[in-house]
């Protein structure tokens, strides 16, 4: 036999026989396992408040609150900058660690500008999981000013226009009409 394979052979051996080892010294014996291994915490009421609403196409669930696109570009250079760049587009030869969020004329990627059928859905995405660092963080005021800088970055508002509950759900999305309803019994039906 080749020398080689007794090698490789042994080597496998030697491994099997350690990981063995291991995990009969450092594997508890069932039942011994504690009740904590000290990650994480119970989520308290105020934690589950920050992921727990439902937001639907045309508003509902919508919170109390509303922001302006000048205060918006602030929040995002402060907050969103570092992920989806400056300008939030796509910058040539560049990898951003999130995805640009302004329609580009060149750019291809799925962005808010081109691809999200409803303007809610911006807020509700925002809102329960930006910045990334510190998901669910941002206030309502600040949710809607982002959406606002965003939905002005990408032509469908303007500067000026204050979003809120009423306004926001009223913004028609390019991509509104590219998306199929589910209209079965039970399906996702905006009502």
């Amino acid at each position: 036999m080749n020398m080689g394979f007794k090698r490789a052979g042994l080597a496998i051996a030697v491994l099997l026989a350690t990981a063995l080892a291991l995990y009969f010294i450092f594997i508890p014996a069932q039942g011994d396992y504690p009740k904590s291994f000290g990650f994480g915490k119970t989520a308290t009421a105020a934690d589950i408040a920050t992921v727990d609403f439902d937001i639907r196409p045309d508003g509902k669930g919508l919170p109390a609150g509303e922001g302006r696109a000048d205060s918006g570009r602030v929040i995002y250079v402060a907050k969103c900058a570092a992920c989806h760049g400056a300008d939030g587009k796509e910058i040539k030869g560049v990898k951003l660690p999130g995805p640009p969020l302004v329609t580009s004329a060149k750019g291809k990627s799925k962005t808010i500008g081109n691809y999200w059928p409803y303007a809610t859905t911006l807020f509700d995405y925002v809102k329960r999981t930006m910045p990334y660092n510190a998901p669910g963080s941002l206030s309502n005021d600040e949710v809607y000013a982002l959406s606002a800088y965003l939905l002005s970055a990408n032509k469908f508002i303007s500067e000026n226009t204050v979003m809120n509950a009423r306004s926001l759900p009223k913004v028609v999305m390019p991509a509104r009409d590219l998306f199929v309803r589910d209209d079965r019994k039970g399906g996702n039906e905006v009502k």
